[in-house]
Order: C-alpha cells, then sequence, then structure tokens
C-alpha cells in the first residue's frame, strides 16, 4: 500500500497526470473539429505540459541549489529532460504558424515563472494575473494550436468552444486557488483572497450556468452534448463547493485534474 501511494505521489508530483488532462483537452478538440491527425499536437501538448510545470513547480529549487536533491527530484529532473526531448521532436512536426504560436505559449510560462527584470517579481506573482496566464495557456495550447496546425476555418463555433474551454479551465482554477488559499502568498491576490472563499464559489457556479448556456448558441445543436456538459458542469461545480483549505492535496492534484479526462471518455463514448 506504501508503494502504491509513493507511485501516485510521483505520478502527481511530476506533472504527468496534469499532462493526461492536457492531453484529453487536445483529443477533445480533435473530437469536436473532427481532426484526424491530432497525435502531433496531442503528444506536443503532454509533453511540454510535463516540461512546463515541472519548470514551474522546481525551477527555484534547481537554481539555488539550497537543498539536495531528493532521488524522486531526481527521477523528475530526468523525466523532465526526456520529456523536452519529446517536446522539440513533435514541435518540428506542427506546422510553421503552430510553432510561431507554440513559443507566444513558452514565453507566457518563462514570464509566469522567472524575472526578466532586476528586482521585479515575474508574472506569477504580480497581482491578480496568474489564474489569467494559466486559463489562457490551456485554451491556446488545447484549442487553438490543434485547430490552428489543422487549418480549421475560425468560425462562431471555434468561438464558442473557446469561451467555453476559458470558462471551464478558469473554474478548475479556482478551486485551486481556494486549496491553496493558506499557502499562497497574500500579494498573489488570487480570487478567494480578493473576494473571499464564499463569493468564489457563487462566482464559479455562475460560471458553470454560463458555461452550459453557451451550448444553446451552437448553430448544430446536440441534445447528448448538453446533457454530457452540463454532468460536467454539475461534477466541477460539486467539486467548487466542497472545496476547502483542510482538503487533501489528492482532492485538486488528481480528482479534479481527472474532470477533462473523463469529460473526453464520456465524449468519445456516447457521442
Amino acid at each position: 500500500m506504501q508503494l502504491f501511494k509513493q507511485l501516485i505521489d510521483f505520478y502527481i508530483k511530476s506533472s504527468i497526470h496534469v499532462s493526461f488532462s492536457v492531453f484529453a483537452l487536445v483529443h477533445m478538440t480533435g473530437f469536436l473539429f473532427q481532426i484526424t491527425n491530432i497525435e502531433s499536437c496531442a503528444y506536443f501538448a503532454f509533453f511540454g505540459t510535463i516540461v512546463g510545470y515541472n519548470f514551474v513547480k522546481y525551477d527555484a529549487l534547481a537554481r539555488t541549489q539550497k537543498v539536495n536533491m531528493s532521488l524522486s527530484l531526481k527521477v523528475i529532473a530526468f523525466l523532465s529532460f526526456i520529456s523536452l526531448l519529446a517536446t522539440v521532436y513533435f514541435f518540428l512536426k506542427l506546422e510553421t504558424i503552430t510553432k510561431i504560436l507554440g513559443m507566444v505559449f513558452l514565453i507566457l510560462t518563462l514570464l509566469y515563472t522567472l524575472p526578466f527584470f532586476p528586482n521585479k517579481r515575474n508574472a506569477r506573482n504580480w497581482a491578480g494575473i496568474k489564474i489569467y496566464i494559466v486559463t489562457l495557456c490551456w485554451v491556446g495550447v488545447t484549442l487553438v494550436l490543434p485547430i490552428i496546425n489543422a487549418q480549421v476555418p475560425i468560425d462562431n463555433y471555434v468561438f464558442l468552444v473557446a469561451m467555453q474551454r476559458f470558462v471551464f479551465v478558469f473554474v478548475l482554477v479556482l478551486i485551486f486557488e481556494i486549496i491553496d488559499l493558506r499557502q499562497d502568498d497574500p500579494h498573489l491576490q488570487t480570487v478567494p483572497q480578493k473576494i473571499g472563499v464564499k463569493n468564489t464559489k457563487i462566482i464559479g457556479v455562475l460560471l458553470m450556468i454560463v458555461f452550459v448556456l453557451l451550448e444553446f448558441f451552437d448553430s448544430n445543436f446536440k441534445q447528448e452534448i448538453l446533457l454530457l456538459k452540463l454532468g460536467i458542469a454539475i461534477t466541477t461545480s460539486l467539486f467548487l463547493l466542497f472545496a476547502n483549505e483542510k482538503k487533501s492535496k489528492y482532492y485538486s492534484s488528481f480528482w479534479v485534474e481527472s474532470i477533462p479526462i473523463f469529460w473526453w471518455i464520456l465524449l468519445v463514448t456516447f457521442s
């Protein structure tokens, strides 16, 4: 049992689980827009997420080297290096315009992590901006890149899915901000820090209602898709409503991040 727990912890800490969430959303984009050649974008997003998230989480430790790296951190560093090579490989298989957009999201990730100016905080510590950078990166990588790479025409449906994806990811990040309320620097001015947990939950639930209502603007409206998104909205809202600072790390880092994976599986199974 202890070994199983250690494996799960490594699976989460090494960002493999969150990468599967991103992988699932990319494939969902492929399904929704009937993109057959989705694999290069999907694997680029998967391995790039491992590299990006581990860089964000462990960059300070690696640069200062004030603490001896444990075996698990060394394995994570090795995994990140292999993932970097895989990211470059799949990056080279993308279309030119997709590569340019991919570089934009890379810059956003670096801006989120590294201070570019002396004596200045990085974007991660800019008051109130964290949630927007994370959400934009997720929408960009899981929706915009696959669509641009496949040369799908940008129409009203693309904007509709983009708005729904933005709202969905935004609410997921709200759950993390509630869970991390005690650990977050007060200067971050996350949504719960600024308006309180109760108001954050109210806003999150309202956003999930918007998430469902947007479906009615689809000219090719399908009842089964609406019911599926309603189920996802209810599930996400329940996770949001039951979120608090005392929840374990598995609540957000495993179960909440599993929602996109379950959504993709359900979409493929029942559509």
